[in-house]
């Protein structure tokens, strides 16, 4: 792809904006073209630039620097002159750069507006990477104060949002945050978690293996309490779990989705639930649990406590343990979670720590070293 960034500073800029655009290029230029626009050096620059309209350099990428004012930045309206110098210039010369996608970040603090209407008018996918919140941060910490132009501001911000291909944030707060805006989750994300307020999901087979009896129980109990138990997928069960489940509205039953798609699946649900029947502990191994860590997802797990599955869980603190045969404590489990984001919150958290300890690639070299000590037997 030819990439587009835009972000008013780039090293020689010495701020966190600047430095994270490096990183993002150097990971982008491995594979694509890309182009950075970018403002004449202004936050505590290791170097000072003259005066010009345009300059190319060669950084590893094509950086464009547009000729933006360089006012020490200690004072707001000199830094509001650096801003609106660099969009009112950058726009045009982002017009005539040749793109595939245009990626925006948050320097000047309207720059994702910027980016959408660059974009809009290239007819071209607009990728929006938000490391702070605005107006909200400026509201925040008493930069600007609630006005008339800071709601104009943001409902650009939110026309920003629906324009985007992608929003890539840092972490679940902030994207809670965004999806409070009314900017909806990818339209699969929409399609699993349907309107409820709390969704309990299960990506994956559906066969033998799973206390699916339970689970239905437990829907049952929790039916008309804003809680939705989804299923992902196919499996020899599904046609009994339908019939078991038949009235309940807290239960929904969707098809496979693609590979490309699993990720918005992941992402739709709050707890993601494993589950093993009693008496298949060690015969079963259920190796979503490891796609759902590494999704940072928590986990409600349906097995026997003594199961690696439950050993896992109670050492990571990603996730709760139900008996597989007992529905009343797994819906009061649920209904706890449902009421308390701040817990889910931590064990997403802590599921996202503890997902490096089973990478493929740490445990294929575990495989290798297995195979490779065999040889050394010899």
């Amino acid at each position: 792809m030819k990439i587009l960034l835009l972000n008013e500073y780039f090293p020689p800029d010495t701020s966190a904006t600047a430095k994270i655009a490096a990183a993002v290029v150097d990971a982008l230029r491995e594979r694509h073209e890309v182009t950075v626009l970018c403002g004449r050096p202004s936050y505590d620059p290791s170097e000072q630039h003259p005066f010009y309209f345009l300059r190319r350099e060669r950084r590893g990428v094509t950086v464009e620097r547009v000729g933006s004012t360089t006012f020490p930045r200690y004072r707001m309206v000199h830094r509001l002159l650096n801003y609106l110098s660099y969009v009112f210039l950058s726009i045009p010369r982002a017009l005539m750069i040749p793109t595939d996608v245009v990626l925006a970040m948050t320097d000047p603090p309207f720059e994702g507006i910027v980016g959408a209407f660059v974009a809009w008018l290239k007819r071209r996918p607009f990728v929006y990477n938000i490391r702070d919140l605005y107006p909200e941060m400026a509201i925040a910490t008493k930069i600007v104060r609630p006005a008339r132009w800071v709601e104009m501001w943001e409902r650009l911000h939110r026309w920003a949002l629906t324009r985007a291909a992608r929003v890539i944030v840092l972490g679940e707060d902030t994207r809670e945050r965004i999806v409070a805006k009314g900017n909806p989750d990818h339209p699969v994300a929409q399609e699993v978690r349907n309107g409820y307020p709390f969704v309990v999901l299960h990506a994956g087979n559906l066969g033998f293996s799973g206390a699916w009896e339970t689970v239905v129980k437990a829907a049952r109990t929790l039916n008309g309490d804003g809680v939705g138990f989804v299923f992902v997928g196919d499996g020899a069960m599904r046609t009994e779990i339908e019939a078991s489940a038949n009235g309940c509205k807290a239960i929904r039953i969707l098809p496979f989705r693609p590979a490309d798609q699993i990720p918005y699946v992941l992402a739709a649900g709050d707890l993601h639930l494993v589950t093993i029947r009693r008496g298949l502990q060690g015969v079963v191994v259920p190796s979503k649990l490891y796609t759902i860590l590494a999704a940072g997802r928590p986990v409600l797990a349906l097995v026997p406590e003594e199961s690696d599955v439950a050993r896992l869980i109670r050492r990571g603190g990603c996730g709760v343990v139900a008996s597989p045969d007992d529905p009343a404590s797994m819906a009061g489990l649920v209904r706890e979670l449902a009421r308390d984001p701040e817990r889910v919150a931590e064990m997403s958290r802590r599921a996202t720590a503890l997902a490096p300890e089973f990478s493929r690639a740490k445990e294929l070299r575990r495989f290798l070293e297995t195979m490779e000590s065999v040889y050394a037997l010899e």
